[in-house]
C-alpha cells in the first residue's frame, strides 16, 4: 500500500497566515468554537490552548456601530470518550467603534460544551455552545470631550456542523450557527458621527446566524495547531495551539 505523506509543517503555517492576511484589519464568541472531537485522552483528561481571534460585527441602532476587536485568550478544557468536552476561557480583547472610539484590552471569560457522535469511522456530527462576558467596561473619549461607555457586553453562541477525519490525524468542520450579543452603550453628549443623542442604549447584534469551518492539525506530540473562520456580518478569523496532558 502506497503510504500517505503528510504535509510538512512549513505549509501548516503558510496556511495560518494566509487566514491573517485575507482578513486583515479591513476584515473583520470570543475565541474560536474549534473542533468537535476533543483532543483529550480516551478515559479523560485535561488539554489547554491559548488563542488569538481577529472579529467584526455590526451592532444596531441608528447608523449601526461597526466594531472590530482583537481577542487572545488561553483555554483549559476536559474531554473524554472522543465525546464531548467542557472548557473555560480567559483573555483580554480590545474594541473599536468606526473610527473615532478606540479602546484598550479589558478581560473576558468564556465558558463552553461540545458533543460528537461519529456517524462513521471518517464522518461525525458535533453541537456546541458557549457564552462570553466581559468583565470590564470599554469606555474612550469621542469628538473631543464626549465620554462613550459600552457596558455589561457579553453574547451567546449555539452551532451544529459535520466532521470529517483527514489523513495524517487532521480534522476538518464546517456548520451554521446561531449568535445573541448585547451591551448598553451610554454617552454623556450627543455624538453626531453616530447619530446618537445623550443617554442609554440597549444595542444588540444585527446578523443572528452565521457559518463556520476550520482545520485542526497535529504538530509536536500533544501539540495540534486549529485554524478557523467565522462570517455572520463580516468575516473573522482566527488560531490557536492546544496541547493534551
Amino acid at each position: 500500500m502506497k503510504k500517505i505523506r503528510c504535509a510538512p509543517y512549513w505549509m501548516v503555517f503558510v496556511l495560518t497566515a494566509l487566514v491573517f492576511f485575507t482578513t486583515g484589519p479591513a476584515a473583520s464568541a470570543a475565541g474560536l468554537f474549534s473542533a468537535f472531537e476533543t483532543v483529550s485522552r480516551q478515559d479523560g483528561g485535561l488539554n489547554t490552548a491559548i488563542g488569538y481571534r481577529y472579529h467584526q460585527d455590526t451592532y444596531e441602532k441608528g447608523n449601526g456601530l461597526k466594531i472590530r476587536q482583537n481577542e487572545i485568550y488561553s483555554q483549559a478544557a476536559y474531554g473524554a470518550d472522543n465525546a464531548w468536552e467542557i472548557y473555560a476561557r480567559l483573555g483580554i480583547a480590545d474594541l473599536k467603534i468606526g473610527d473615532v472610539f478606540r479602546e484598550s484590552e479589558e478581560v473576558f471569560a468564556t465558558l463552553g460544551g461540545k458533543v460528537f457522535y461519529p456517524v462513521s469511522g471518517k464522518l461525525g456530527v458535533g453541537a456546541f455552545v458557549q457564552g462570553t462576558y466581559y468583565l470590564n467596561d470599554f469606555s474612550d473619549t469621542v469628538e473631543r470631550r464626549k465620554h462613550v461607555q459600552l457596558k455589561d457586553l457579553w453574547d451567546v453562541h449555539f452551532g451544529v456542523a459535520l466532521q470529517a477525519t483527514l489523513p495524517c490525524g487532521s480534522t476538518m468542520y464546517a456548520g451554521p450557527y446561531l449568535y445573541y450579543s448585547e451591551g448598553t452603550l451610554s454617552l454623556s453628549s450627543n455624538v453626531s458621527d453616530w447619530g446618537y443623542a445623550a443617554g442609554r442604549y440597549s444595542v444588540q447584534n444585527t446578523s443572528i446566524a452565521g457559518g463556520f469551518a476550520g482545520l485542526d492539525i497535529p504538530l509536536a506530540k500533544g501539540f495540534r495547531l486549529n485554524v478557523e473562520g467565522q462570517y455572520a456580518d463580516r468575516f473573522s478569523a482566527g488560531a490557536a495551539i492546544s496541547y493534551t496532558y
